[in-house]
């Protein structure tokens, strides 16, 4: 478990995350993040279930599609 300091910034609070969270996480200094709620609690991720969904959607096209795409690119 690691402890985060909730400080404040200007008119809300932030937390400073360790380095190695971050390289755990594999994110930089302007990267997104999102809180999740989870059944136990937050979960803090760089995964964006959103844009996710929105892939698998897309793949799923690319691939019935295939052929008009392959097409299309010529």
């Amino acid at each position: 478990m690691i402890t985060l300091k909730v400080r404040p910034v200007g008119n809300s609070s932030g937390v400073t995350l360790p380095r190695e969270v971050t390289e755990r996480l594999k994110i930089q200094n302007g990267d997104s993040l999102y809180l999740t709620e989870a059944p136990d609690g937050y979960r803090l991720t760089p995964y964006n279930p959103r844009f996710a969904r929105q892939m698998e959607k897309a793949e799923s096209v690319m691939r019935r599609y295939k052929d008009a795409l392959r097409q299309l690119a010529k």
